[in-house]
């Protein structure tokens, strides 16, 4: 028998809804107890949805039923002190990206959680996307030779639309996995530089990071970007690697599927959307490894049984929030800023 961890979430738009439940419902060392909102939409959802998980009006009312962790995906806003609010109930914690709206409320959630002795991690699961773990695959085995330049894109054409409040802006939407993964390949960076355009949701931006290893980052994020380029192109001694798409499994669930459904099909990246790898005008495809964010919730089930690490480390996130941080005050002074 696998032992079990009693989970529960904390919201159901649309990241609790696509994001976070099917893969919490498709780990076996998870029992998905419950989901905490007080919409009566979302309470028929969850019926229709979820049989047998049922609805909570509180995290404190998850914790009275003998929930262990629970998942926190609300609007940004509300992560500091939702998070609070479980390590105050003894529950080992998942916060959604971006973890806080400020690298001193990120801090101070991390602290709270070392000295209640509560387990804590964030939600970074695209550090587990097919086509960075190509890319990692690809600096390891020396294809690219030494780092020189990596770019990283996530932008949308969406003129009609704002960026969701939910998500704190552009820049902490798609800038916290922007960033958590340049540095996660690169290391520190000791310097940013910003632009950015759209008030008061910064819905278009760039941001160039020095490394502490001499990498520079170049990453993007957009609502406006009509023509999108490439997801990634990274620049090494020995070649370039280009990847045109966004990660297929955001794909996937929005359709509906799960690592549940799909097995090990699950994350596999057909083959018209793998990379290339350049050396000059020739171009050879490079076969994705697989996706793999259905490990993230049995890691941490894992650590919550004391079987293993947590996936994240929060203090990760709070490094990636200072960058933030440093980001929007470089974007308004039109300076960079030292780290």
């Amino acid at each position: 028998m696998i032992e079990r961890v009693k989970f529960g979430l904390v919201g159901y738009g649309t990241g609790g809804r696509v994001f976070h439940a099917p893969l919490i419902a498709s780990a076996q060392n998870i029992d998905f107890v419950g989901v905490v909102t007080t919409s009566e939409e979302r309470r028929a959802q969850i019926a229709e949805q979820l049989p047998g998980v049922s609805a909570y009006d509180s995290i404190a009312a998850l914790a009275a039923d003998g929930v262990q962790a629970v998942a926190i995906s609300t609007p940004a806003a509300t992560h500091a002190d939702l998070a609070a609010e479980a390590i105050a109930a003894g529950l080992a914690v998942v916060v959604d990206k971006p973890f806080a709206l400020d690298a001193a409320a990120a801090r101070k959630v991390v602290t709270s959680a070392e000295e209640a002795g509560v387990l804590l991690t964030v939600y970074q699961n695209r550090r587990w996307d097919s086509d960075l773990l190509t890319i990692r695959r690809l600096i390891e085995n020396g294809s690219l030779g030494e780092i020189r330049r990596f770019e990283s894109r996530m932008e949308r054409w969406a003129p009609d639309r704002e960026p969701p409040a939910a998500g704190g802006g552009t820049l902490l939407d798609f800038g916290s996995h922007l960033v958590d993964q340049a540095l996660q390949l690169h290391g520190p960076a000791t310097r940013v530089y910003a632009e950015m355009r759209g008030e008061p949701r910064d819905d278009d931006f760039f941001v160039a990071l020095h490394h502490a290893n001499g990498v520079e980052s170049h990453l993007w994020g957009s609502w406006r970007q009509a023509g999108p380029g490439p997801r990634f192109r990274v620049t090494g001694t020995a070649g370039t690697f280009i990847s045109p798409d966004l990660d297929y499994q955001e794909t996937l669930l929005k359709a509906g599927k799960s690592p549940a459904k799909l097995g090990d099909r699950w994350g596999v990246e057909p083959e018209h959307r793998w990379g290339h790898l350049f050396r000059g005008a020739t171009g050879a495809p490079v076969e994705s490894a697989r996706g793999r964010w259905d490990t993230f919730y049995p890691a941490v089930a894992a650590a919550v049984l004391g079987e293993g690490p947590l996936p994240v480390d929060p203090w990760d996130s709070v490094r990636a929030m200072e960058v933030l941080d440093a980001a929007r005050q470089s974007a308004v002074t039109g300076t960079a800023v030292a780290l």
